[in-house]
């Protein structure tokens, strides 16, 4: 049961000491984040803000100073203030770490146990993580005491209401092809799925050229400069958001019809992270990937994790892929050998494909197709 965080009684006499501590791996999710607490807090007195970097401190040393129950950080800033003595841990009960697996991946792992070093042992401690990696697992031992386990959704589970759609087209193609779907497509908020901050970058320059508001948030830009993109993203005339998975990671914003993934991610579990951010709240939504011809693996790997099959949109004249896409085959659904018994492949398959398909075995001359051994030929006795 969580203890939450009360004032104390005599809290008026002393100093507010610190209580509750929430890491969170993005400043925008930490101001998120804050930005909920403040809400849920507003007729409590507990008082709370948030730190993180890439702002100047003073503002948030002025209010650590006048003393906060509960503070939201990540982890870099957090170890910078508590390096300069603007921080204690040492009466910490609540410990949350938000998005652990995205902190690991950007990693910040050494500045976390820095800072569980710095809380009390006598603590209640919180991880959430979008994936459960055998990492995080190994954390989850180490920093929490007989851990409850629950999983609210599968993480290969899609965002209901979503139409998923692919297009094929050469990667040199891609920008035109997003400038035009733009133009000939009704949608209230798209966001777009950049692989790299320069790729962002370029996209956001090329729909600009080609008469479309588009701006970009990722690492590379100042605190103000990602606050003010979102903040007109969130407006009533909001432009296509080109965004990083690390930068969007986390996010909630409210009616995003379209989610366009520019670039396949690499790995299939962020693929459902991506979509996730449309069809919100029993909306509907849209999932559209451009598909290069290095990149059909991935998409195949999405279609296995997801045990669903996108649906490949005719091409559109003009965009046509260099390489014909083959033909998509309908996801089945995975099913495990019953213990004990070796899954049948059929008698001539060998190991699987990249693609998942069985490897046929080859059979030369002489050999036989069983074993792969040459057959020996009996030899017969010259007779006169």
């Amino acid at each position: 049961q969580s203890r939450g965080v009360k004032r104390n009684e005599n809290a008026s006499q002393k100093p507010r000491a610190l209580r509750a501590l929430v890491l969170a791996p993005t400043r925008e999710l930490a101001a998120q984040i804050g930005s909920s607490l403040g809400r849920y807090g507003q007729f409590t007195p507990i008082r709370q803000t948030v730190v993180f970097g890439g702002v100047s401190q003073n503002q948030q040393v002025r209010a650590l100073r006048h003393g906060v129950d509960a503070l939201v950080a990540t982890p870099g800033r957090l170890l910078d203030l508590m390096g300069q003595g603007y921080i204690d841990l040492s009466q910490v009960e609540i410990l949350v770490l938000d998005e652990a697996d995205q902190m690991l991946d950007m990693g910040f792992l050494p500045a976390l146990k820095r800072i569980v070093a710095a809380v009390p042992a006598e603590r209640q401690t919180l991880m959430f993580s979008a994936t459960m990696p055998e990492e995080i697992r190994q954390l989850a031992r180490q920093w929490l005491t007989e851990p409850e386990f629950v999983q609210v959704a599968p993480v290969a589970t899609p965002a209901e209401r979503v139409t998923h759609t692919v297009h094929m087209v050469d990667q040199k193609r891609k920008p035109d092809l997003l400038a035009y779907y733009l133009k000939n497509t009704a949608q209230s908020r798209t966001l777009v799925f950049s692989r790299t901050k320069h790729g962002a970058d370029k996209i956001v320059k090329r729909l600009n050229k080609d008469g479309l508001r588009a701006v970009a948030i990722h690492g590379n830009k100042s605190q103000n400069a990602r606050n003010r993109a979102l903040e007109t993203f969130k407006g009533n005339r909001p432009p296509v958001l080109v965004a990083t998975d690390i930068a969007a990671r986390g996010l909630d914003i409210n009616n995003v019809s379209h989610v366009v993934n520019f670039d396949l991610p690499a790995s299939p579990e962020t693929y459902v992270h991506r979509i996730g951010r449309t069809a919100r709240a029993g909306a509907e939504g849209v999932a559209v990937s451009f598909c290069a011809g290095d990149e059909r693996g991935l998409l195949r790997q999405i279609e296995r994790l997801t045990n669903m099959r996108i649906e490949v949109e005719a091409t559109i004249s003009g965009f046509e892929p260099t390489v014909q896409a083959p033909v998509s085959q309908e996801a089945a659904p995975r099913m495990s050998s019953p213990k004990g018994r070796p899954r049948r492949s059929g008698s001539q398959a060998g190991p699987a494909t990249p693609e998942g398909r069985p490897r046929r075995k080859k059979t030369w001359p002489g050999k036989s197709s069983s074993t792969g051994r040459p057959r020996r030929r009996r030899r017969r006795k010259a007779t006169a």
